[in-house]
């Protein structure tokens, strides 16, 4: 098997808020687009992300009403602080305040306006060996 691509797809109320909101903080690209549709993607994030409206006929019957939850999608950033204090200043509410774990992962959450949460980390641990 070879893999060319990878995405996550989730289910939202309302995906282009979910979109946009990728668009206007995190500097994704709108790749492709239609009612209820959106994917979304950024030359160095190495994975693309697809909101689709609940309920779309195109899903599976059993899938169809699904909401995603207990998914974080997780960007590791260089400048975590920076990043930071970017969001705040465009007003964005931080749901989880900067933590730092023992094992060196550093990270803070926000959520979209579909409740998708959003987490920026960094690592800077100590280093095995």
């Amino acid at each position: 098997m070879q893999i060319s691509a990878t995405a996550v797809s989730l289910n939202v109320d309302d995906a282009q808020a979910s979109a946009q909101f990728l668009v206007d903080h995190f500097g994704f690209t709108v790749t492709m687009s239609a009612d209820g549709f959106a994917s979304l993607a950024r030359d160095d994030a190495g994975a693309s992300v697809v909101f689709l409206r609940r309920g779309l006929p195109t899903l599976p019957e059993d899938q169809r009403n699904d909401r995603a939850q207990g998914v974080i999608l997780a960007f590791v950033v260089d400048d975590l602080e920076g990043e930071l204090a970017r969001l705040e200043r465009e007003g964005v509410a931080i749901t989880m305040p900067l933590t730092v774990e023992e094992w060196g992962e550093r990270a803070f959450q926000v959520r979209d306006p579909n409740g998708v949460i959003v987490q920026l980390v960094d690592w800077n641990g100590p280093t095995a060996g």
